[in-house]
């Protein structure tokens, strides 16, 4: 625990909060009898899956659910003061002031027809009585503390023109304006990048220190609470199963669910020397039982490849610039393989992907799948090359038409293409559902009746349908709890062990990447830098930017807290050109057997060295 941690009155302390919605049946608690301190300069984390109630207990101690559709009963003291009993003008004067909060989504959090900098100064406006003047010239100043290049052309730019990392960063700038006695976190890196993860997560301990601010920390990556949290509350189902040092919970949990927990992390590292993915333990929240982490079968060398990418180039035209996405981009897939493609937001890895399918339309190269060329596939040719390859997108809930059951939305593609009649679709859907783990009588519900886990196995089930030899799953399992992720990446491996499926796994989550991996391609600026064995990359990573990405990763041992040094360079470069500039030509060297590394323009990122 940080010094000056434990001493004096807690900045919050939470006793025996239960909050309830009122629903058509009457009032339903959501959580119950909730109970917790954070004292100043002291990080506490509030751990467990979507539904356990994390979000709601810090809703709850900033006043912020409904009125007439929540009520919170026990007490919420902030330096001895109930805001339960405070009045509404009173909690406007605690948010922002006294108690700071970042939101998991920072591009709904800002308003998108306001400056950065006009955002950041209306706090100080309400909170500190400061003139427009002053408080845009405090804005300045908390950009550049929370390290945003080029802060002070920016501070009059608005959110669009700010990438997710650095949303982040000034959701973090407003959130500590006023300097706050309290900071609530609700899930600040979930789906960033690696790096980016690294540099916001030190930067909230930095800052952390130099205020003696508490911090409410709330995720479900343990990797996350290993390094920040000095001590960790473990919620299931609306209750507090378990409380303690950080260090006692990852060293000997005693609850059920905790040891769960802890069981389904992807810990990086561990794979070795084996050739084959190796499926996630799962273990049943309720019983502590585990199962799987078996290997899978390993692909035949001689299979011939059911994708192949060739010089494949996307660029994007501007009216200032041109944005080279994709640039001179190479490989091949295997059916039972998966290349997972890893790298930081905007190095042209979901581009990749889009373009294998022609979602995205590509400049220049060839891409055959299945012995077809789909660059140069006509309307006809590339609805039947549709049947062949399919995608999983990110967001499920995005992907789903909210309209239609998803029954209907799986069978879909099943009618477009004419493979059979309505009658037996029907039976069809109701073999897939069974297939990725949901009942056939889920088929009349509506995408909004479904957990995350539960929405990304429809997709997958859609993505099924047609029976496709190539799938390109664009980060299907980032933004779920670490139960359901493995549950749903086992799910993907089962599926290629029966099916052959060869998988274009793109994703910035590198434990995962290594336990469902294959070969692993590095992008960097569009380019691929380093591509190979997914045992040589994690075991002897040879290009800088591969060091860093994997460097960055949060180990869940919170005995090596702070052993990774933080990532504190400038954001990634843009990979905007002028319309004149010529790419080099890249070559690339074989460090071991199909281990190649660009040898062309290392010293370009050699700041990015660990």
């Amino acid at each position: 625990m940080r010094e000056n941690a434990s001493a004096g009155q807690p900045v919050l302390s939470i006793e025996n909060l239960t909050t309830a919605f009122r629903t058509p049946d009457g009032w339903r608690a959501v959580i119950r009898d909730i109970s917790l301190q954070v004292h100043a300069g002291e990080t506490v984390a509030i751990v467990g899956e979507s539904g356990s109630g994390k979000s709601v207990t810090a809703l709850s101690t900033m006043r912020l659910l409904p009125p007439d559709r929540a009520r919170c009963e026990g007490r919420i003291l902030l330096e001895g003061r109930d805001l339960l009993k405070a009045s509404e003008a009173e909690m406007r004067a605690v948010r922002g002031g006294s108690i700071g909060m970042i939101f998991q989504e920072p591009m709904t959090s800002l308003n998108p027809v306001f400056t950065i900098g006009n955002q950041i100064a209306e706090a100080l406006v309400l909170h500190q009585a400061l003139s427009w003047k002053a408080a845009e010239a405090e804005a300045l100043r908390l950009m550049e503390r929370v390290r945003i290049p080029a802060a002070k052309a920016r501070l009059h730019e608005y959110p669009h023109k700010f990438s997710g990392g650095m949303r982040q960063r000034v959701m973090i700038a407003m959130a500590l304006a006023c300097r706050p006695k309290l900071l609530i976190a609700d899930e600040p890196t979930t789906a960033l990048d690696v790096t980016i993860q690294a540099e916001i997560l030190h930067l909230i301990r930095e800052l952390q220190r130099e205020e003696n601010m508490g911090v409410l920390f709330i995720t479900h990556d343990m990797g996350v609470v290993a390094e920040v949290a000095d001590r960790t509350v473990v919620m299931f189902r609306g209750d507090m199963v378990e409380t303690g040092s950080t260090e006692k919970i990852f060293a000997a949990p005693r609850a059920i669910y905790t040891k769960s927990l802890l069981a389904s992390i992807p810990r990086l590292g561990t794979m070795g020397e084996a050739r084959s993915p190796r499926r996630f333990p799962e273990v049943d929240p309720e019983t502590g039982m585990a199962t799987g982490g078996r290997e899978t079968k390993a692909v035949a060398p001689e299979a011939a490849p059911i994708l192949k990418v060739d010089n494949l180039t996307v660029r994007f035209d501007l009216p200032n610039g041109r944005v080279h996405a994709v640039e001179n981009v190479s490989f091949d897939l295997r059916p039972g393989e998966t290349l997972a493609l890893v790298g930081e937001s905007g190095c042209g890895k979901s581009t990749t992907g889009r373009a294998i399918i022609r979602l995205i339309e590509p400049t220049a190269g060839s891409i055959v799948v299945d012995g077809q060329d789909v660059t140069r596939a006509g309307t006809r040719a590339l609805r039947a090359m549709r049947r062949t390859s399919q995608m999983i997108f990110q967001d499920p809930f995005a992907s789903l038409n909210p309209r239609i059951t998803i029954g209907s939305a799986i069978a879909e593609p099943m009618l477009a293409h004419g493979l059979m009649g309505k009658r037996e679709s029907k039976a069809r859907v109701a073999e897939l559902l069974e297939q990725v783990g949901l009942s056939p009588a889920m088929a009349d519900r509506y995408p909004h009746e479904f957990s995350g886990g539960q929405r990304q196995r429809v997709s997958i089930a859609r993505a099924l349908a047609l029976e496709p030899k190539l799938i390109v799953a664009d980060e299907a399992v980032s933004a779920l709890d670490v139960s359901v992720k493995a549950q749903v990446s086992n799910l993907l491996l089962d599926l290629q062990e029966k099916r052959q499926l060869a998988y274009l796994f793109i994703s910035h989550d590198m434990a995962v990447v290594e336990r469902v991996s294959h070969r692993v391609a590095v992008m960097y600026l569009g380019e691929i830098v380093e591509i190979g064995p997914r045992a040589a990359i994690f075991g002897n990573p040879r290009h800088p930017y591969t060091r860093r990405l994997i460097s960055a990763v949060p180990l869940p041992d919170p005995s090596r807290r702070g052993m990774a040094r933080p990532m504190l360079n400038e954001e990634i470069k843009s990979p905007v050109r002028a319309h004149d500039y010529v790419p080099p030509k890249r070559t690339y060297l074989e460090v071991s057997p199909g281990h190649f590394v660009q040898d062309t323009a290392m010293a370009e990122i050699a700041s990015l060295s660990a």
